[in-house]
């Protein structure tokens, strides 16, 4: 698959909110102490198994956080919303991914960093809760990669991710792409509900964004533990 127009807006938390909210075996990952909650809208192009000739384009949003499991760090995911049917219903039942069917309206205008991005989304899966987003960003400045060691690279470069089922059975899957390329991003949120959707007081203050390049990743299965 590849992902483009992707950002990453973040939010400084109480590690001790998010521990509360992890299931058993999965700590906090923390830098400098803190921790956070991220919102990530993205396009996802070209998603299909190795060998088809044919691919699927939609939209995504997820909100997430960083947790380590026996010491491997990864990412958390507390929703994915995703304007794809048929990719909501194989990600719920077979990936145990907390995966939510979405109309998203995504357009885009400009290249480079005079990029543009409109991003809307409202869910529709039946009984969920509503997790309305509208936001505009883009690139505010040149990109490169992040420094080992940064906040930057803590909250991009993570290759693995866990989930958990109803009954608290943990799960991970994994990802490989090349390192990421980040610009700093403006951002101009007109909606956002994914932090009630999942039971989160609204967060204080502007995010830390940034502006994520085009990007090949491959995805492997989801494993249990």
């Amino acid at each position: 698959m590849r992902w483009r127009d992707l950002l990453f807006a973040h939010w400084q938390v109480d590690p001790a909110l998010l521990a509360r909210r992890l299931p058993a075996g999965v700590a906090v990952d923390t830098y400098r102490a803190d921790a956070y909650l991220g919102v990530v809208p993205f396009v996802m192009d070209d998603v299909r198994p190795r060998g088809s000739p044919i691919g699927r384009s939609f939209g995504e949003l997820n909100l997430r956080t960083y947790v380590t499991v026996d010491g491997t760090p990864g990412v958390y995911f507390f929703n994915l919303d995703a304007d794809d049917r048929l990719g909501v219903g194989v990600a719920r039942s077979l990936f145990r991914l907390p995966y939510y069917r979405a109309t998203m309206d995504v357009e885009t205008r400009g290249t480079g960093t005079d990029r543009v991005v409109s991003f809307r989304s409202r869910r529709r899966s039946r009984g969920a809760k509503p997790a309305p987003f509208d936001a505009r960003y883009g690139p505010d400045g040149g990109f490169d990669t992040p420094e080992p060691g940064s906040l930057e690279a803590f909250l991009t470069e993570r290759y693995r991710f866990y989930t958990a089922d109803g009954r608290g059975r943990l799960y991970h899957g994994d990802v490989a792409h090349e390192p990421w390329e980040l610009a700093p991003a403006w951002v101009d949120v007109g909606e956002n509900g994914l932090f009630r959707a999942n039971g989160f007081d609204d967060p204080d203050g502007e995010p830390l964004a940034h502006f994520g390049g085009t990007i090949d990743v491959r995805a492997g299965r989801i494993r249990r533990g």
